[in-house]
């Protein structure tokens, strides 16, 4: 079972072709065996007929002639392959020799050579043995002046494959089968690849093109399903961006007119705390806002050199953190384009860098092109900091998520900077993951996978 399993193919269209490709196989075999049965009979009936003509001639001309002449007859006698005869004054058949089966001799009419005719033209005496092979004997039939008349027949098997071109035709016809089978499998499989292929890219770009509404009823009935549900879930985007959008704007102005209010208070302590309190409040709700709202989401896909963009947020985070510039660092190739959302990506890559520089104290960024064919590409952010317990390793990309030795309201941001990380690298069809880079937590990395 497990030999079979791994022989089985995996895509819908290798499978069809081969269970089709069985098919046909069995057919083909199936009529080759109807069509050498049917031949093989037909042949041992011409044989049979041909036989029993010569010999019946053979024995008339015999009996008729005068026995000078016999022997002259005889010889000129053009008998059919595999059958030999001889004019003897003994039988070769004895007496009590065992007599061959009655289809054989029915297949060649002797028992009517022997018992059937003109009184003055049957035999005085006729014996039968087998001889050997199936439907193989011996005759020996008695003139009715004296002599013996042998007979062998060992007729050569019959052969259903005769003609030199018969394998050459049918190989040719195998092959035009198999041929138009697997081109008919690949055309009726298109429409299942077009499918899944407009899936993806309805998971990377929600305002991926519609995928065309053509073909058979039953694939112009899919497509047409499939297109309705993707103007369905830009509908819902839309109205979701349009909701919050709002949102934010109502929540602002009830901040706006509390900040002008505490612009007034006369004790300056408590007027600092309630300032910082509101600016807090107002990232908060901003950064909540964004991280719901995904504004990405409408962003189009288009090529982007995705080493020069990593270089870019590289050297930005450098220059807000001239501190920490020295462990900051590129590695990669010079250009790698691949296509992406150019906003929401460098979203993505500057929240694992900054996460990186904030809680470790340093960023290097390793960027590697995809390894084969249809693999993706791997993107590593490095950093120096002490690392986090492993239980806590998917915790994190919790929204609001925050480790409370490090991440609190005095150093860290409100716990989204990881999981809008991971919202953009799975909406182009990739993920993030963190790991410490060795035992002990020497250190954390964030590895990101991006199909190409």
């Amino acid at each position: 079972m497990g030999v079979l399993r791994r022989l089985w193919p995996q895509s819908l269209a290798g499978r069809t072709a081969l269970v089709l490709l069985l098919g046909l196989t069995l057919v083909q075999g199936a009529g080759l065996l109807i069509h050498a049965l049917d031949r093989v009979d037909l042949q041992r009936f011409a044989q049979g007929r041909e036989i029993s003509a010569r010999t019946f001639g053979l024995w008339r001309s015999l009996v008729l002639a005068a026995p000078e002449r016999r022997a002259a007859l005889l010889a000129d006698v053009d008998l059919p392959a595999g059958v030999s005869a001889s004019l003897d004054d003994q039988p070769l058949v004895p007496a009590d020799a065992p007599p061959p089966p009655l289809p054989a001799l029915r297949r060649y009419r002797m028992e009517q050579l022997a018992g059937g005719g003109p009184p003055r033209l049957r035999p005085r005496e006729a014996r039968f043995a087998r001889l050997g092979g199936p439907g193989h004997f011996m005759a020996s039939l008695r003139l009715p002046d004296g002599p013996w008349l042998n007979l062998r027949v060992e007729v050569p098997a019959p052969r259903p494959w005769h003609s030199p071109t018969f394998l050459i035709a049918f190989l040719v016809m195998t092959a035009a089968a198999a041929a138009l089978t697997l081109w008919a499998v690949r055309r009726l499989t298109l429409p299942v690849r077009a499918l899944a292929e407009a899936a993806d890219r309805l998971g990377r770009d929600v305002n991926a093109p519609p995928l065309p509404e053509r073909g058979p009823a039953e694939v112009a009935t899919a497509a047409h399903a499939f297109n309705t549900m993707a103007g369905r879930i830009r509908r819902f985007v839309g109205d979701r961006t349009q909701m919050l959008a709002a949102i934010g704007h109502d929540l602002r102005t009830p901040i706006t007119r509390l900040r002008l209010r505490a612009e007034f208070m006369e004790d300056d302590e408590q007027r600092g705390k309630m300032l910082r309190d509101l600016d807090e409040m107002e990232a908060m709700i901003a950064a909540t806002l964004a991280f719901a709202r995904d504004d990405a989401a409408a962003e189009a896909t288009v090529p982007l050199d995705l080493a020069a963009l990593c270089r870019t947020v590289l050297d930005e985070a450098a220059d807000a953190r001239p501190e920490a510039a020295a462990n900051i660092a590129y590695a990669g190739p010079e250009r790698l384009v691949v296509p992406v959302r150019p906003v929401a990506m460098k979203r993505a890559l500057a929240n694992l860098v900054g996460n990186a520089l904030a809680y470790g104290g340093a960023a290097r960024l390793t960027l590697s092109p995809p390894a084969a064919p249809r693999q993706p590409l791997r993107l590593v952010v490095e950093d120096d900091g002490p690392g986090i317990p492993d239980s806590e390793l998917e915790a994190v990309f919790q929204p609001f998520r925050r480790l409370e030795a490090s991440r609190n309201r005095e150093t860290g941001g409100a716990g989204l900077g990881l999981p809008i990380a991971r919202n953009i690298l799975r909406a182009h069809g990739g993920d993030v993951v963190l790991r410490n880079r060795a035992a002990g937590g020497a250190g954390l990395e964030a590895v990101a996978t991006l199909p190409v």
